[in-house]
C-alpha cells in the first residue's frame, strides 16, 4: 500500500474521530486528506475497502459503543454526541450494525455473549448451499492469543450478522460450511486480551481476504489469513461480539 495515500486517508480519519459530533462532509474529509473530492474517495476505498460515508458512519457507531460502555450517558446524550440527530435513527443502525440495540449492549456491559447466524443458515439450506470455504489463520506476532473470530461477510466492514462465522482456540485452521452463493469477504478478528476505556480496538489484531465469489460448482475454497495489528485505516469492528475474546461454541455458528 503506498505510504503516501495511507497517511492522507489516516488524517481525514483522525479529523473524523476529532469531530465526530459535527457535521462532516465529504468535503471537510478530503481537505484533512489534502487531496481533491473525487480523488480522495477513490483513494479512501482502495486504501480501507469501504466508502468515507460508511467508514463515518462505523466509528461513530463505535465510538457510542465505547460510550456505553464505560459512561453513564443516556442513549440520547450519547446519539448527539456521536452525531445522529435522531435517536431513532441512531438506535436502528446500531441495532443492525452491532447485533443488539444500545440499550441491550449497556445491559451486558458491551459484550453480548451469542452471535446469532440463524436466519444466514436457514438461506443457506433453502439454497441447498454445498459450498466451504477452509484454510488458516496465521499471525507474525508470538503475543495474539485466542479465541480468533472468523467470519463471511458481504463487504471488508464486519458490522451485523455473518454470513458464516467460526471461532478458533488459537491460530491455525478454520472451516466455514454451508456458505451461500454470493460475493463475500473473509474477516478475522483477535481481540485484545483486555478492554482499554478510552480504545477499545487497542492490541486487537485483524485480517481480510476478499471479495470471493461463491457459485453453485463452487464446492470448496481455500482462504489463507494473515493476521496484522489492527491500524487506523482498517474499518471498525462493529459486531458486538469482537469487543473482546468472543464467548461462541460451534453449536451457535452456521
Amino acid at each position: 500500500m503506498d505510504k503516501e495515500n495511507e497517511d492522507a486517508i489516516a488524517r481525514s480519519i483522525d479529523f473524523m474521530r476529532n469531530n465526530l459530533g459535527e457535521r462532516i462532509t465529504v468535503n471537510d474529509m478530503a481537505r484533512a486528506a489534502m487531496y481533491s473530492k473525487f480523488h480522495f474517495s477513490r483513494v479512501f476505498h482502495r486504501v480501507t475497502g469501504i466508502s468515507p460515508g460508511r467508514f463515518l458512519s462505523a466509528i461513530r457507531l463505535q465510538e457510542a459503543k465505547r460510550l456505553l460502555a464505560v459512561t453513564s450517558c443516556t442513549v440520547t446524550e450519547i446519539s448527539y454526541r456521536v452525531g445522529y440527530n435522531s435517536v431513532g435513527t441512531f438506535g436502528s443502525r446500531f441495532t443492525s450494525s452491532v447485533g443488539v440495540p444500545p440499550t441491550v449492549y449497556r445491559q451486558y456491559g458491551g459484550f453480548p455473549c451469542r452471535v446469532q447466524v440463524g436466519k444466514q443458515r436457514a438461506l443457506a439450506a433453502a439454497r441447498s448451499a454445498t459450498t466451504t470455504v477452509r484454510g488458516h489463520v496465521r499471525s507474525l506476532r508470538a503475543d495474539v492469543a485466542g479465541p480468533i473470530f472468523v467470519g463471511l461477510f458481504p463487504d471488508p466492514l464486519p458490522e451485523g450478522v455473518p454470513v458464516a462465522c467460526c471461532t478458533l482456540p488459537r491460530a491455525g485452521a478454520y472451516v466455514l460450511e454451508r456458505v451461500p452463493t454470493g460475493t463475500w469477504h473473509v474477516l478475522a478478528h483477535a481481540p485484545s486480551d483486555g478492554y482499554d476505556d478510552e480504545d477499545p480496538t487497542a492490541g486487537a489484531s485483524v485480517a481480510a481476504h476478499g471479495p470471493i465469489t461463491i457459485r453453485p460448482e463452487t464446492g470448496t475454497r481455500a482462504v489463507d489469513l494473515w493476521l496484522h495489528p489492527m491500524r487506523i485505516v482498517d474499518p471498525p469492528a462493529l459486531l458486538a461480539l469482537l469487543d473482546r475474546a468472543p464467548a461462541v461454541s460451534r453449536q451457535d455458528v452456521g
